[in-house]
């Protein structure tokens, strides 16, 4: 068996400029593409997540939810920024459904308290027992509670980070609107075909940044989350590549590496 951890970015599945909109479209197509991959490799086993895109974030930045939760106010947007990521989750959900894809939604707000930001103590039972049962287990950037902020917001780069500590996938693929890492984001000349532990990135980090709203940190906080992820698993290699693309996903659940690829050095391998 192959686990495989794939993110759809909010910047794919929404149109992150415009509120509550989704790309209905490439949804579908990629959930289409997705099931053909299960039925052309048995052996598949996938752990799906995605963004929150124009659903979540908007709503998250008007209350800097991400910052933390406490007063009355901050409260009552915690609750919208949950309804908004709710919304979407259900969208996708149903457009996978109608793929014939097994899916069950585990929204992180309703079993992960989290720590300065930081995921303790995830009991991943239900997904082990899902995946097991060949049900594919359906995260989202989502609200949840947290000891020292209060309320915050874990991104789907993290909840995969905290899963890949229990369950070792093999490949984690991040699809979003761009084609890899832009060796430099204003001009989009070229992309990374590789970064490893050992890769000194950009000097200018803000070339790495998101043009869109992105409360969990744009591409930068991506690729730092997965050099860490690669660091301390160095069997797992990771692909941030476009889903935009018509075939990428399903060549990318087949095996093939588009993009930007993040794995070890031959340093940590050893």
């Amino acid at each position: 068996m192959s686990l495989v951890f794939l993110k759809l970015g909010g910047s794919l599945i929404t149109d992150k400029d415009r509120t509550d909109t989704p790309n209905l479209s490439i949804l579908t197509e990629i959930s289409h593409e997705i099931a053909a991959a299960l039925n052309d490799d048995p052996d598949l086993q996938l752990v799906l997540g995605h963004g929150s895109g124009s659903f979540g974030h908007h709503a998250a930045q008007r209350y800097q939810t991400r910052q933390g939760v406490h007063s009355p106010e901050e409260w009552v947007g915690f609750t919208h920024v949950w309804q908004r990521a709710r919304a979407l989750n259900q969208i996708v959900v149903e457009i996978l459904i109608e793929a014939h894809i097994p899916v069950l939604a585990f929204p992180p707000s309703s079993f992960l308290v989290t720590h300065n930001h930081n995921i303790h103590n995830w009991d991943t039972t239900a997904i082990r027992s899902a995946l097991d049962h060949r049900i594919i287990p359906l995260l989202n950037g989502d609200v949840v509670l947290d000891k020292e902020l209060g309320g915050t917001i874990v991104s789907t780069e993290e909840l995969f980070a905290a899963l890949a500590e229990t369950l070792l996938p093999d490949r984690i693929l991040l699809a979003g609107i761009e084609p890899g890492v832009w060796r430099d984001f204003q001009k989009r000349g070229n992309i990374f075909e590789q970064i490893n532990t050992g890769t000194a990135l950009l000097s200018d980090t803000s070339s790495m940044q998101s043009s869109s709203i992105d409360v969990t940190g744009g591409m930068l906080s991506k690729v730092q989350g997965m050099l860490h992820i690669v660091r301390q698993h160095p069997q797992v290699k990771v692909t941030i590549f476009s889903g935009l693309k018509s075939g990428n996903i399903y060549n990318s659940l087949m095996g093939d590496s588009l993009g930007t690829v993040i794995e070890a050095s031959e340093r940590d391998t050893q």
